[in-house]
């Protein structure tokens, strides 16, 4: 492993080192290639990417604001692992926050905007062609964000990007009807809502997507079966 020097200062002149780490971490992470309870052990993770402890650590003290990350204390760091109660907690909030936003992004949208949406659904699909399901899930989650970030409300957009995160870590736990995934007829309905400035339409399209969501997860007790760190990480 990189022997570098130690501390915060040796962070911030590893920046784009940090933030390569914590970005492979995050994405792995919303893909399901590390799955909930997986242990992230720093020196192992400092030696598949070649960067000192210090880095690593910086990373999953960043990952673990965002809730993707558990640390705790005498054991090391864990990807999140979050329970029935929060999954249901989660889904419910998405529920009563998201159909708003859909409704104002509705009224703020710009054509480039519209665009953007629209680039998402396409990313998906080729996920999906490609049999990879855990980018279409990171890609469907991302296009949530953009459409609360359309609506121009940034506090609640920050809610709500830590509400996606989390539902990527219940989605890898309790997951049971895969076929939703497919089901993107309701992005390609809330686009078209959103780009003709119907805004009542587009509250109600995200309303009932996120009840069908929530109705393809088993919120029942369950593990999911940890992979290598090293395999996960390989792209």
């Amino acid at each position: 492993m990189t022997k570098n020097p130690t501390g915060a200062s040796a962070v911030l002149r590893d920046g784009p080192r940090f933030e390569s780490v914590e970005a492979a971490l995050s994405v792995a992470i919303h893909e399901h290639r590390l799955t909930p309870g997986t242990k992230l052990g720093e020196d192992e993770i400092g030696e598949i990417f070649g960067v000192s402890r210090t880095i690593v650590r910086a990373a999953l003290q960043s990952l673990s604001h965002s809730q993707l990350v558990d640390m705790r204390r005498n054991r090391g760091a864990f990807v999140a692992q979050p329970s029935l109660t929060e999954a249901r907690e989660v889904f419910e909030a998405r529920e009563l926050l998201e159909p708003r936003m859909a409704r104002s992004a509705a009224a703020f949208a710009k054509p480039a905007d519209v665009a953007r949406l629209r680039r998402h659904i396409n990313d998906e699909h080729a996920a999906l062609d490609a049999a990879d399901p855990g980018r279409a899930l990171r890609l469907s989650g991302m296009f949530h964000i953009e459409i609360a970030r359309i609506a121009d409300q940034a506090t609640i957009a920050g809610f709500i990007e830590t509400l996606i995160a989390r539902s990527s870590l219940i989605i890898a736990l309790y997951w049971r009807r895969q076929s939703a995934l497919c089901e993107s007829f309701a992005h390609h309905a809330l686009v078209e809502a959103i780009a003709t400035g119907d805004g009542p339409r587009a509250e109600d399209l995200m309303r009932s997507h996120l009840v069908d969501l929530h109705s393809a997860l088993d919120l029942r007790d369950r593990t999911t079966a940890p992979r290598s760190l090293r395999d996960a990480l390989r792209r």
